[in-house]
């Protein structure tokens, strides 16, 4: 039996019955660097539909590996058109705006999403530079993460990828971490912390030196940052109200500091690429929105 909570969910308008999505908490130890991995296996279900095969994330300041251990496929951009995917073995920075996805049969895949200070400083990217864009990790990293590739793509399962990633990364985020760091259970959580290591990191610095030092650190001004945070707690509440059967949005707009309902719209659409109500119907009835479903 799996250690890992099983999101499988029965059909429910085009949702797989064996189509696998799985959250993974990181380690106590690892919790200042890593916030979570997403594991997605749909190698055993049949006949999936393009929309099936496909995958929706919401924009992001957190940083992204992913290793694809069987299967292919493509990113589809705005206009609908295909671009394949580069290899298996990816690096991402922050991501300003949504994306998706689509494979082109089965496919398991790990993903982990790393805080972007913690990036920055087991790797030196420019995470800025990396902004919506995802390159193969072996054009841009060093050998060690080379070897890491290999263990990680010869894993079996993503309890395998956990470990091999975890036991790779402790020591070396040992050793740049200068104080252990409480889990971040939300953006939020993170993002006040890094503006607080900001501030700790050059006593008597203007706003606007303290600014570029976060975008250094996260590849976003802090205004963004401010966005997908308010986005994510709104996430939260909405799958709250849902629960107890009802979700009145012009006062979930005024309690989550919107100026008004269209406010929460614009912003919802900006991050997601949907509306509000069409984001809530799809991550209860989309196969493709997996990863929301187990994120919130």
């Amino acid at each position: 039996m799996s250690p890992w909570p099983d999101y499988t969910g029965a059909m429910d308008s085009d949702r797989h019955p064996d189509a696998v999505a799985r959250l993974i908490a990181p380690s106590l130890a690892l919790s200042g660097c890593l916030y979570a991995s997403l594991w997605r296996d749909t190698s055993a279900a049949a006949s999936l539909t393009p929309a099936q095969r496909s995958s929706h994330f919401p924009a992001t300041p957190y940083c992204g590996m992913t290793w694809t251990l069987y299967g292919d496929g493509c990113e589809i951009l705005d206009d609908g058109s295909e671009r394949r995917l580069p290899a298996a073995c990816l690096v991402g920075g922050p991501r300003s705006r949504p994306v998706q996805f689509r494979s082109d049969a089965g496919i398991r895949c790990f993903m982990v999403a790393f805080l972007p200070d913690a990036l920055h400083a087991l790797t030196g990217l420019d995470l800025a530079a990396h902004m919506d864009r995802y390159v193969p990790m072996a054009e841009v990293l060093g050998s060690e993460w080379l070897t890491l590739n290999e263990a990680m793509l010869a894993a079996g399962d993503e309890q395998s990828c956990q470990e091999i990633l975890e036991a790779f990364l402790l020591p070396r985020w040992r050793a740049c971490a200068q104080t252990p760091a409480a889990p971040p259970r939300r953006y939020r959580d993170w993002m006040q912390n890094l503006a607080l290591k900001a501030v700790a990191g050059g006593h008597g610095d203007s706003l606007r030196q303290v600014e570029r030092r976060i975008k250094r650190w996260s590849g976003q001004s802090m205004q963004a940052l401010r966005r997908v945070s308010r986005a994510e707690s709104t996430f939260h509440r909405v799958r709250r109200e849902m629960e107890a059967g009802e979700v009145l949005w012009s006062a979930l707009a005024q309690d989550a500091g919107y100026a008004d309902q269209a406010h929460l719209c614009r912003e919802t659409r900006r991050v997601t690429g949907f509306s509000p109500e069409e984001l809530r119907r799809r991550i209860d009835t989309d196969e493709a929105f997996w990863a929301y479903r187990v994120w919130v």
